[in-house]
């Protein structure tokens, strides 16, 4: 079992940034994948960015490449989303994800949520 506690999150004005933290406890958690969804109000939730459990494979939504970055401190059980230029299109609840899987196959699903940050932009 994996427990997952997003923070960082908050309101920005269009063009800016903020990095969101996502500490992981439970057994073995540094071996997940894991990464970040997201969900806008009326909308499915989608796919952000995943991180291998090495750091060394990265992988991410169309939506969010060259402006996010995924990264991970496994001596600290924590996955970062940094966040720049930021739009008002970003709105939305995210959320973190750990998963066994692969970063593609966490593109697709996982097994482990968090409660969700909410990210606001304004424009």
């Amino acid at each position: 079992q994996v427990q997952l506690v997003e923070s960082g999150g908050g309101l920005v004005q269009a063009g800016g940034s903020l990095r969101l933290s996502c500490k992981a406890s439970g057994r073995t958690s540094s071996s997940y994948t894991m990464g970040w969804f997201r969900q806008a109000p009326g909308k499915d939730r989608e796919f952000v960015a995943a991180i291998s459990w090495s750091g060394g494979g990265t992988y991410y939504a169309d939506s969010v490449k060259g402006r996010f970055a995924i990264s991970r401190d496994n001596s600290e059980n924590t996955v970062y989303l940094q966040m720049n230029s930021l739009k008002p299109e970003d709105t939305a609840v995210y959320y973190c994800a750990a998963t066994r899987r692969s970063v593609y196959g966490l593109a697709s699903g996982s097994e482990y949520w968090g409660q969700g940050t909410q990210v606001t932009v304004s424009s």
